[in-house]
């Protein structure tokens, strides 16, 4: 019998260490040269998506901090029922770029991409240029347009052609912050890669 217990205890041990990973944020998310210093796979994983899609880095790191504040496997809070019986979340969002279920899977399907996955920087990284160079294709919002990319990663391109975000005042404030941070996020890495 203790045989048997001590196998168990053995594979749950070795699932957990294959199954860990480091989802934490980094320490500074105000600063693009600590976060990247921190953090030197995210830097590697925005230039490779700037690189085969044109989308600025300093876009990538806002529309991150805003989805996710950088936590790898981040979701969105529970829903509840008479303010206590938990009925799901609010939506499938998940992972560093928020991406929603059927996005993903659209994604993964047309990218032939099957083992790519949302906590994953480097997939999440390739995700959100993929999804930015579409919306420059079917809107015509250019790639460094990062206020207007936000909008229509928010809403779906189609929302942002229909406009729904134009009722939503809070969409638009958060869609100027996003674009406040990339221009911070630019000049703080010029001036890192200076340095």
């Amino acid at each position: 019998m203790s045989r048997i217990f001590r196998a168990m205890a053995c594979v749950l041990f070795l699932g957990s260490c294959g199954a860990s990973g480091n989802f934490s944020a980094p320490r500074d998310l105000e600063n693009a040269c600590n976060i990247v210093s921190e953090r030197p796979e995210y830097l590697r994983a925005f230039r490779a998506a700037e690189r085969k899609y044109g989308v600025p880095v300093p876009a990538m790191m806002a529309i991150i901090y805003q989805e996710s504040k950088f936590i790898g496997n981040n979701r969105p809070p529970h829903r509840f029922a008479l303010g206590v019986i938990p009925v799901g979340r609010q939506s499938s969002a998940l992972g560093y770029s928020q991406a929603l279920d059927g996005t993903w899977e659209e994604y993964q399907q047309r990218e032939n991409k099957r083992r790519a996955r949302r906590e994953n920087i480097n997939d999440a990284a390739d995700f959100m240029g993929w999804y930015m160079a579409l919306t420059v294709e079917e809107t015509g919002v250019p790639i460094t347009d990062t206020r207007n990319q936000y909008l229509a990663y928010h809403d779906g391109r189609t929302g942002f052609l229909r406009g729904t975000w134009r009722s939503k005042s809070w969409l638009i404030r958060i869609a100027g912050e996003v674009e406040q941070r990339a221009l911070m996020y630019d000049q703080q890495l010029r001036s890192c890669r200076k340095r």
